[in-house]
């Protein structure tokens, strides 16, 4: 380095200007007219160019001329079809590929490329690099869920629990004359609310397996690449792709991995909509309503996914617009490591590092969790013990919340409304809570009865619209305290879950009211209800500044 700028110093005379490509050019020319009266003579082209990369601080010092300078390169972007900064790197990187061509000796011969390079130019290409995202991904959900995982979540529950553990253990209790009351607790509490949750876990391996795969050979760095584009018109970086990637194993650390973004406002988006996209604890609620009611296609944990995404994309559009949260999204820099083959050691150790952790959490949070459920199912509340639960105090419980939920469709059957509340305090419960609520034993003595018990009480609608509001709503409380440390403050984070919940309430009201119109011609005041909720979120889409009213208000608490 020392050699380099002691070369660069004494060099006789200063570099010209790398020169662009005709279109950036013209704009560039078009720029420093407007800026003539601004900047000095000899740093005209340079904040040209910072303009055209919308660097902020040469915003700042352009002040007024902005407006005039914004509508010059919108011009450019429409005809070039591409964000302005990305073609000024393009265009540098490209002069600088030149100038070590001509300077610098390799063993390949010119115009060859590596392995890495030849996969690259098909994997992120800009318009298949997205298709090719979407077939894998639904590769790895169809290998894990429909196919292998499928099979091995079909033994753990009919032949692990519906034939050994749950029956052995009835047994084994009867024989041990243990209080029939106990006796059920531990059965029909303890070993089938977790049963309930651990049967899916042959399914989270094998895509813990293959989400490992992906990222160790480097494909998942490419996706990155890949989404900066996409993730850069909606306001947000393609940095803030790399949580949500992280998220999908748990959000927790997908949050905490949000500081890594320079930008504070881009840093709070992202921890604010992070686990919008389904981490493994989701998993067994997408499992459960894909086999319940859509035949197990896999189909369902795809679109799952990519409603996590689309409320990510729209949120950074949504909240970029909110005052305090406004500003230019942060540049996204990163290496492109060559692709390997994945070490059999790091899948070992890391598929066995996200199950353990997801089956540790199964032996603490949710043992706990199906054991008061069972309680407060089992009796009234008067302490006696009910014969049927819809006299218990957990149906009466449900019964006074499930008005909330009518309009998404599930809100007549309270053992859904009870399920999503135990869910804050992991989502596995929610599966878990079917497990206590459903009798688990019986379901699993007979394989997959419990898929015809949630498909009589919910329709296909219904369902995925209960599915929806899971994915989307407030995150367990663990992911809410990581919040909280990368928000800094408890209203900050309030104002997060709020903005959570109700998103997925809107969203999962409009998938059930307007899906029901479409489906079965059902109409009433929610669907009208629905189509205002869309129309408003157009209006907040579209609009330049839909919460100017705030701005003062937000700048004096700034202040």
């Amino acid at each position: 380095m020392e050699e380099l700028l002691e070369a660069v110093s004494s060099a006789d005379e200063a570099p010209s200007p790398v020169r662009l490509s005709g279109p950036l050019e013209k704009s560039i020319s078009e720029i420093s007219e407007n800026l003539r009266d601004k900047v000095p003579e000899e740093h005209l082209r340079w904040y040209s160019v910072k303009a055209l990369e919308r660097d902020v601080l040469a915003i700042e010092r352009i002040g007024d001329s902005w407006n005039k300078i914004s509508e010059i390169i919108e011009k450019l972007e429409k005809e070039e079809d591409e964000e302005s900064d990305s073609l000024v790197a393009s265009e540098r990187y490209g002069s600088i590929s030149d100038i070590v061509a001509s300077s610098v000796k390799t063993k390949r011969t010119s115009g060859s490329y590596t392995t890495s390079d030849k996969i690259d130019r098909i994997v992120t290409h800009r318009w298949l690099g997205l298709p090719i995202f979407a077939g894998v991904m639904f590769l790895v959900y169809y290998i894990s869920i429909t196919t292998v995982g499928g099979w091995g979540t079909d033994w753990v529950n009919d032949v692990f629990f519906g034939e050994w553990a749950i029956p052995g253990a009835a047994s084994w209790l009867e024989g041990m004359a243990v209080d029939p009351v106990l006796s059920a607790f531990i059965v029909d509490g303890l070993i089938a609310g977790v049963g309930a949750v651990l049967g899916f876990l042959p399914q989270m391996l094998v895509l813990f397996v293959l989400l490992v795969i992906l990222e160790d050979s480097g494909y998942m760095a490419r996706i990155a690449f890949v989404m900066d584009r996409v993730f850069r018109r909606f306001g947000l970086s393609g940095k803030s792709f790399i949580p949500i990637l992280i998220g999908t194993g748990c959000g927790v650390p997908g949050i905490m991995a949000s500081r890594t973004i320079e930008s504070e406002r881009d840093r709070r988006i992202t921890a604010m909509t992070t686990t919008f996209i389904p981490c493994s604890a989701k998993l067994p609620i997408i499992a459960l309503i894909a086999g319940a009611l859509f035949g197990g296609s896999a189909l369902v944990a795809l679109a799952s996914y990519f409603i996590g995404v689309l409320a990510i994309l729209l949120s950074g559009i949504i909240l970029k617009k909110w005052p305090s949260l406004s500003g230019t999204p942060s540049e996204f820099i990163m290496e492109l490591p060559p692709y390997h083959v994945p070490g059999i050691a790091t899948v070992i150790r890391s598929t066995f590092e996200k199950g353990w952790a997801f089956v540790r959490k199964a032996g603490t949070f949710i043992l706990l969790a199906c054991g008061i459920v069972w309680f407060l199912s089992a009796f009234d509340w008067s302490m006696s013990m009910v014969g049927d639960i819809n006299d218990s105090m957990l149906a009466d419980i449900g019964n006074a919340i499930t008005w909330i939920f009518v309009p998404l469709g599930w809100g007549d059957e309270w053992q859904f409304s009870v399920g999503t509340i135990t869910g804050l305090l992991a989502k596995e419960n929610v599966v878990g809570t079917f497990g206590v609520l459903f009798g688990f034993s019986e379901v699993a003595e007979s394989g997959d009865e419990i898929w015809p018990i949630i498909a009589a009480m919910l329709t296909p609608i219904a369902g995925f619209s209960f599915l929806v509001f899971n994915l989307l709503c407030a995150p367990c409380f663990a992911a809410i305290g990581a919040m909280r440390r990368e928000l800094g403050t408890w209203k900050a984070t309030g104002a997060a879950v709020l903005y959570q919940c109700l998103l997925a309430y809107a969203v999962s009201m409009v998938i059930f009211q307007i899906g029901s119109l479409l489906i079965y011609g059902t109409f009433g005041i929610w669907t009208v209800a629905a189509f205002a909720t869309v129309a408003l979120i157009a209006y907040i889409l579209v609009s330049k500044e839909p919460f100017a009213r705030y701005r003062h208000k937000t700048s004096e608490a700034a202040a």
